[in-house]
């Protein structure tokens, strides 16, 4: 989309969304006792009184405001008679909300003007296939750093179209640690190096960009993408789904030097190939119109809330209440993952005693806090803690952790 384009349709949207909400209280509903119930009460700025907290690992939870709004303009978006999911893509008045988007999330990135954005179809995971499609040959090589799951099922999908070396794998230590970049053992006849940032499973996040000479980077930042700054210009790809950080389900966002396009292999399907969707706007067919929507407004949020820096701030100061809880229960509650590496966004954990891991699941329910059962391949308890947790919310579940703790050591 060319710039005079971009500002001339960004102008016809009005400002979508404020940086607060109306302050409420949780409610309770729970058989716990009475004292119990009314130490764990807490304001909240950004959950509703009729609003759970969330902690699922994705879809995860929306900022109120940004809900708001989208409820507002359901029925008839900025007064047109129509609502996101009836309007043709190809109108005025979706193409201004496709540019509002695509300038705020450049804005919030600071996104060089040499990579292009598109906003995709089928998720991070659909990218493990475009990847060496668009980039390499059967006989070439991609260097993998497998951290975690999504990071060994990217270089299962990456062996049927090309050659993969593990640079490195965290298996052997359970996939609780990440290994210094002098540790890899990077190909030298491989030009890409492509590893997760944070893996949503175990819990294990980069806290740096690796500094790799001569390699292009290739991140896929589903589970932290937009919850702290990334320097653009250090990779040639950065992919995600929206589901966790930006909006619902459906849609990813690619955001790929400009360099690399068109280098797709003949049989790359026409869906797959990165050109085809940067030379059509991200409109070769029909997008996730309404996921598309919803992204936007939360990119408008975080640039009225002070940008990526401020977010990150609010994201440390908010996993430490749960990290430090953990810390300071004499073992009752464990986290496997080192302290250098842990997310900021996903905290998995376990109890010393595992019969009491149930018992803790359903108590928490009880008292409005779901979704924290761990992934099935894992097990123990996981709480998915992206932007859109509110601080009281990770107060609320370290204040029950610490009276579960009392009640049950």
């Amino acid at each position: 989309m060319s710039a005079s384009m971009m500002q001339q349709l960004t102008a016809a949207v009005r400002p979508q969304v404020g940086s607060s909400s109306k302050c409420q209280s949780l409610r309770m509903r729970s058989a716990a006792p009475a004292a119990s119930r009314r130490s764990m009460k807490v304001s909240c700025a950004a959950v509703a009184d009729n609003r759970i907290l969330n902690f699922s690992a994705g879809p995860a939870m929306l900022p109120m405001d940004v809900l708001e709004t989208a409820q507002k303009d359901l029925v008839s978006w900025n007064g047109t008679g129509m609502s996101v999911m009836e309007m043709s893509h190809r109108s005025k008045e979706f193409m201004s909300i496709a540019s509002k988007a695509e300038t705020d999330l450049r804005t919030l990135l600071e996104i060089p003007d040499n990579y292009k954005v598109m906003f995709v179809q089928g998720g991070a995971t659909t990218q493990f296939s475009a990847i060496p499609l668009n980039l390499v040959g059967p006989d070439d090589t991609i260097d993998v750093v497998v951290t975690g799951s999504w990071s060994k099922k990217a270089v299962d999908e990456f062996g049927k179209y090309c050659k993969t070396n593990v640079a490195w794998n965290g298996k052997e230590g359970k996939f609780t640690d990440i290994a210094p970049v002098s540790e890899w053992n990077v190909s030298k006849e491989s030009k890409y190096v492509v590893f997760c940032a944070n893996e949503t499973i175990q819990g294990v996040e980069f806290k740096d960009e690796p500094k790799l000479e001569g390699k292009t980077l290739i991140a896929d930042v589903s589970s932290n993408f937009l919850s702290k700054p990334i320097d653009v210009k250090k990779y040639g790809v950065i992919y995600g789904g929206v589901q966790k950080n930006i909006g619902p389900a459906g849609m990813a966002i690619l955001i790929v030097r400009e360099d690399l396009l068109g280098a797709a292999r003949a049989d790359c399907p026409v869906m797959l190939d990165w050109k085809t969707a940067a030379d059509n706007d991200s409109m070769y067919n029909t997008p996730p119109c309404f996921t598309w929507y919803i992204c936007g407004l939360v990119f408008a949020k975080l640039l009225a809330e002070g940008g990526l820096k401020a977010k990150q701030e609010f994201n440390e100061a908010k996993s430490k209440l749960i990290y430090d809880t953990i810390e300071a229960s004499n073992g009752f509650y464990i986290c496997p993952t080192k302290p250098g590496v842990r997310s900021c966004m996903n905290v998995p954990f376990t109890m010393k005693d595992s019969a009491l891991e149930a018992v803790f699941i359903k108590e928490a329910a009880g008292l409005e806090m779901v979704q924290l059962k761990g992934h099935r391949s894992v097990g123990g308890m996981r709480a998915s803690i992206y932007n859109a947790m509110p601080r009281e919310g990770c107060e609320k579940l370290a204040a029950f952790m610490k009276e579960f703790q009392a009640k049950n050591e």
